[in-house]
């Protein structure tokens, strides 16, 4: 009597932990495959921006990336449902720091609006530059509307182009697009960008809020995820470049 009892009781322990195992694998590969999410999204965005700025005379112009407050980068903006006006894409944006060096990059994410003739195609890749913190700052504190926040002008075109002074202060944003390997500048008006509140909290924690993004020194394993964005912006839009306020 006693050995069946103990068997028994035995029995129902192993079951419970095995169910514990498979609740809290289940758990951690759903957290790796949301993580692993966002990591292709920042290697997307840093191989868009990568390969934008190395196409000859197809890139940002350098006058317009020393003025940069901000950078946000979309790949493969899609259709809304059923072919109907708007648009829906996920990327990232990445602020200036004080000293010049770019801070943790935010996950973002845009939707609605019209967004042109140039993208009637399936996917696009978007490229905005803020030029002033008055452009970005809707952003940051939850969404911001193109056109209604903030106006955002198809941006010049070439590494050398002439970019006066007078140019640059005609809009807070200047947008880029690509389609099948065109690259130009593009007006976007009744879009919405926002704060992907749920990929920032998978990278950067429950806890997290965009105002520590400025001063926040990255992990190890927030690095692994946002690395290769963040090393694209450094490598285009270097730290010694230090932006106009």
């Amino acid at each position: 009597m006693e050995i069946k009892k103990f068997l028994i009781i035995t029995g129902t322990a192993v079951l419970a932990l095995s169910g514990f195992a498979t609740v809290a694998l289940t758990q951690s590969g759903t957290a790796k495959t949301k993580q692993s999410d966002e990591a292709e999204r920042a290697t997307n965005a840093g191989a868009v921006l990568g390969e934008i700025m190395s196409a000859p005379d197809q890139d940002i112009p350098e006058a317009l990336l020393k003025k940069a407050q901000g950078i946000a980068v979309i790949p493969h903006v899609i259709k809304g449902a059923f072919g109907i006006g708007g648009r829906y894409g996920k990327g990232l944006v990445a602020q200036r720091n004080s000293d010049g060096s770019w801070g943790a990059p935010l996950f973002i994410d845009i939707g609605g609006g019209s967004f042109g003739l140039q993208l009637g195609v399936e996917a696009t890749d978007l490229i905005m530059v803020f030029t002033n913190h008055e452009g970005i700052e809707p952003l940051l504190k939850g969404k911001l509307k193109l056109g209604a926040d903030a106006s955002a002008t198809a941006g010049p075109v070439g590494r050398t182009a002439e970019v006066g002074t007078d140019v640059l202060l005609k809009s807070a944003i200047y947008s880029y697009s690509r389609s099948k390997g065109l690259f130009a500048g593009i007006a976007l008006d009744g879009a919405v960008l926002g704060m992907d509140d749920s990929a920032n909290q998978s990278v950067y924690g429950k806890n997290f809020t965009v105002a520590d993004m400025s001063k926040r020194k990255l992990t190890a394993v927030e690095s692994g995820v946002v690395g290769t964005f963040i090393r694209a912006l450094q490598k285009y839009v270097p730290v010694t470049v230090i932006a106009q306020k």
